[in-house]
């Protein structure tokens, strides 16, 4: 290894079969490898494609509720949240008030945070029950 003109550098490279890439062009002077550029290339996205499939994904799974849902109705969507957060997805648990169902905001507030009472042992809050136009939603994490 030493220091080369370009015009060997490209001519020792054309001899091997292989190209002349530059690694560091703002270094004086600029550092240049002599390798497979093609080969280079597919490892590099062979690595990243590996590191793509070990990074987890969140999936987020809704409930709906009415902000007069009763007990059984509760008990049910209640059920399936459990299953969510143990399957180790999030949740988003949401009262949609139609109409002029609007009035009983402080039930649909109630409501969620009942929820998020009962999932205590399963999830904790993420985000606390918010007023968004007709939704109020809260969002739950899974407990690792």
């Amino acid at each position: 290894m030493g220091v080369y003109s370009t015009r060997d550098a490209i001519k020792m490279a054309d001899e091997q079969g292989l190209d002349l890439v530059e690694i560091s062009p703002n270094a004086a002077p600029p550092v240049c490898k002599i390798m497979d550029y093609k080969k280079f290339l597919y490892e590099q996205k062979k690595r990243d494609k590996a590191l793509k499939a070990k990074a987890t994904k969140v999936i987020i799974k809704e409930i709906r509720f009415g902000p007069q849902t009763d007990d059984h109705d509760y008990d049910f969507k209640k059920k399936h949240a459990e299953k969510f957060l143990k399957e180790g997805a999030k949740l988003k648990a949401f009262v949609f008030f139609k109409g002029r169902s609007i009035i009983f905001k402080e039930q649909g507030h109630i409501l969620l945070l009942r929820l998020a009472q009962d999932l205590e042992e399963f999830g904790k809050v993420e985000q606390m029950p918010r007023l968004e136009g007709k939704r109020m939603t809260m969002f739950i994490a899974p407990k690792k």
